[in-house]
């Protein structure tokens, strides 16, 4: 599918959070979608999480925190994950058009933080089978996932969305299964970088690239981490003509809003 994605020509409204509960981000989510789905305009939230593991539909009790730390099931694809301080959590809740290709939705999420991950100078792509962005196995590490997908596509509307990994404690990853993927790792921007990441260094190249990737200003391409670049490299994501509408939010001002 080429075009836009997007069911509104309207612009996207932007919402940085700073750190909201799991719980009330979920819920700030339903009512979203149940206004967009009313005739509102599509949104993206960016925030961060306090700690916490959250399971998808998919995941097996194996695939659980052995030391029996809490989890919420939520109803998004995928499997288990951590969320938490120094992760960037992106939830688009947009209207999408039909038919619904809700695979081809999520090749442009990862195209987007694959867009920022190439001008961060990684070597960032996708694996055949896994969703999700990816570093390629090199001196004696295996491939990892430095940003994680997992989504719900409700009344032609979606949930749920992506994370990314900036300057997160990786430790928490070892106590799961993360993604249901047994033989990969996972990394971080910092970790990849050798310098810290912050969320706020990326959270507006990110907004920009999901906007740019939804509209089809940023097209999807093939990334294979690790496969030699393809002549003309990367695009660099710079604001563009993507429509897109940016608010903040006070962390108290959401809470007492949920």
């Amino acid at each position: 599918m080429t075009g836009s994605i997007r069911s509104s020509l309207a612009a996207v409204e932007i919402r940085q959070l700073g750190t909201v509960g799991y719980g009330a981000a979920w819920q700030l989510q339903r009512e979203l979608a149940d206004a967009r789905v009313a005739g509102s305009t599509d949104t993206l939230l960016l925030l961060e999480h306090p700690a916490v593991y959250t399971a998808g539909r998919r995941t097996q009790p194996h695939e659980r925190p052995t030391d029996g730390t809490p989890v919420v099931d939520t109803d998004r694809g995928g499997k288990i994950t951590w969320h938490g301080p120094g992760q960037l959590v992106g939830y688009p809740i947009i209207g999408l058009v039909e038919p619904l290709d809700v695979v081809n939705y999520v090749r442009r999420l990862e195209e987007s933080l694959i867009a920022v991950c190439t001008d961060l100078g990684l070597d960032a792509g996708r694996v055949d089978g896994r969703s999700g962005v990816w570093l390629p196995a090199c001196a004696g590490q295996p491939a990892r996932k430095v940003a994680a997908i997992g989504v719900r596509v409700s009344r032609a509307t979606t949930l749920h969305g992506f994370a990314l990994n900036c300057d997160c404690d990786l430790s928490a990853f070892a106590a799961i299964v993360p993604c249901g993927i047994a033989d990969a790792g996972v990394t971080s921007l910092s970790a990849e970088l050798g310098r810290t990441v912050s969320v706020a260094e990326v959270r507006s190249a990110v907004a920009d690239a999901v906007c740019a990737a939804l509209d089809d200003v940023l097209a999807v391409r093939d990334h294979v981490p690790g496969a030699p670049p393809r002549t003309g490299g990367a695009p660099t994501v710079r604001r563009s003509g993507a429509p897109r509408r940016q608010t903040e939010h006070p962390v108290a001002r959401v809470a007492s809003a949920l």
